[in-house]
């Protein structure tokens, strides 16, 4: 955790900012603006990209991809600008859980990866670089998107303790906590062997290419 230089109050008024922000539901937004089913009746019933894009539009897949994305990436970058680096982990943190528990939605929300791609994105470009190398390699190699977004976030605490940037530690190791929380129910058809993998036949993957985090 970087040195706490941000006002109490400050720091819950970007807290705040970031939830309300995460919690926008950009699947749904999407999904509306193209006419599509709303994803939560579509494939695992998820508010991420994967689901917009079963309902067959790669195009609204990709806006809720890169939106859910930009919106952690942006609450980290205006905090920062505006005020210092533990503003922009607190407002980030906060978008990523309005994100996964969105109160719009009664804090049903999606699993966060890519969210977290944004957040790291915005926050530590080295870091995310890292990040994606070990996601695409894991489901390269597991053909498991779930798989591969816990291996990821569960070594980017490793990789950042080992680059030096302890400012990050927490933080990293606070957002895998959640993503694991999230991947629950892919754990466990993990450790059953029931988890479908990225392109099988009969799934809800739906794809032969690794499918957009959700």
């Amino acid at each position: 955790m970087p040195d706490v230089v941000t006002p109490p109050v400050l720091l819950l008024i970007w807290a705040v900012f970031g939830f309300l922000l995460g919690s926008v539901p950009f699947g749904i937004v999407m999904s509306r603006a193209f006419g599509l089913p709303d994803p939560r009746t579509v494939g695992s019933g998820n508010i991420g990209a994967t689901n917009v894009l079963r309902s067959g539009s790669r195009l609204a897949a990709l806006l809720t991809l890169v939106l859910d994305a930009g919106k952690a990436a942006f609450v980290v970058l205006i905090a920062r600008w505006l005020a210092a680096d533990d503003a922009a982990q607190i407002a980030g943190f906060a978008a990523f859980a309005g994100h996964c528990y969105p109160i719009w939605l009664r804090f049903k929300g999606g699993k966060g990866v890519a969210t977290y791609f944004g957040l790291l994105l915005a926050l530590s470009p080295p870091i995310f670089l890292a990040a994606s190398a070990i996601w695409l390699a894991t489901a390269a190699i597991s053909r498991y998107s779930s798989l591969a977004a816990l291996v990821a976030a569960g070594w980017i605490p490793v990789v950042v303790a080992v680059t030096g940037q302890g400012a990050l530690f927490v933080f990293s190791c606070a957002l895998c906590l959640v993503i694991y929380a999230r991947h629950w129910a892919n754990i466990r058809r993990l450790r059953s062997k029931t988890e479908p993998k990225i392109g099988a036949k009969g799934s809800d993957q739906g794809a032969t290419a690794p499918r957009p985090p959700e």
